[in-house]
């Protein structure tokens, strides 16, 4: 199932977009949040191309991020593979939708995307096991994680690096019926491949992560975790567009503008 968060220009709604294979896919409008009420059609129908997609989720609490959480791009980095998952936290007032422009501050000099797979915790949760993680998985989207280079190597900790507004686009859809452990996943800049990857060269899987990071903290319904990010991340800059594409879950694409 494809859960779309959108608006035709009042106030956001929540739908199940459907269509058939080579037609024009539409959204069935949902009474309530996914998140909270089991899935009630309205009744009411609207074209994809004539709605505006939003963030399929806006986290209640947190966006949790895992660094370094693929070899190949630890490396490029020149950084060690870590011994367990490398957490930290984003503002949710970092998340964007579809569409919307990532704006790059006026702190930094060297903005970088990052393309990932997104985790969307369904339930209240602490102390997860392996065994049960796909009890409190509500689904899957894409995110990039962007992040402020320079700052992020000036300050030692990532918290302003990581969470200027707009720097956790989300999107475009919520998909719960997905595999998450071997996707495809592609980040072109200006059409171009930079990132292209498999999820199965995590070091640390989904269920992995879930049960390190919920030993730690109550995860609850909306908090959004992000996977890691591939090789081949690079400065993106104004009047550019960065498309994240992962094999089931659709394309994020994103223009990139200076702040003002």
């Amino acid at each position: 199932m494809r859960i779309a968060r959108f608006t035709t220009g009042e106030d956001p709604k929540y739908g199940v977009v459907q269509g058939e294979p080579g037609g024009p896919d539409r959204i069935a409008v949902v009474t309530g949040d996914p998140l909270y009420t089991p899935i009630q059609y309205t009744g009411e129908s609207v074209a994809v191309e004539d709605a505006r997609l939003l963030a399929p989720v806006i986290p209640r609490s947190k966006v949790i991020g895992v660094g370094r959480n693929y070899a190949a791009h630890a490396a490029e980095l020149g950084n060690e593979v870590p011994a367990e998952p490398l957490v930290f936290l984003k503002p949710n007032t970092s998340v964007i939708g579809p569409g919307d422009p990532v704006q790059l501050p006026a702190q930094s000099s060297e903005v970088h995307y990052e393309g990932e797979l997104a985790v969307v915790i369904g339930r209240i949760c602490r102390d997860v096991p392996r065994s049960r993680v796909a009890e409190v998985v509500l689904g899957y989207t894409v995110a990039n994680d962007v992040t402020a280079r320079d700052l992020q190597k000036k300050d030692g900790q990532w918290w302003r690096a990581k969470g200027f507004d707009t720097f956790c686009p989300l999107g475009p859809y919520l998909v719960t019926d997905i595999d998450p452990s071997d996707l495809h996943l592609v980040t072109r800049l200006d059409g171009e491949i930079v990132q292209d990857a498999r999820t199965s060269s995590m070091i640390f899987d989904v269920p992995a992560l879930i049960e390190h990071v919920s030993a730690a903290m109550t995860l609850l319904p909306g908090d959004v975790i992000l996977t890691g990010t591939p090789e081949g991340v690079g400065p993106m800059v104004e009047g550019q567009r960065v498309e994240i594409e992962i094999e089931g879950l659709g394309t994020l694409s994103n223009p990139v503008v200076r702040r003002r």
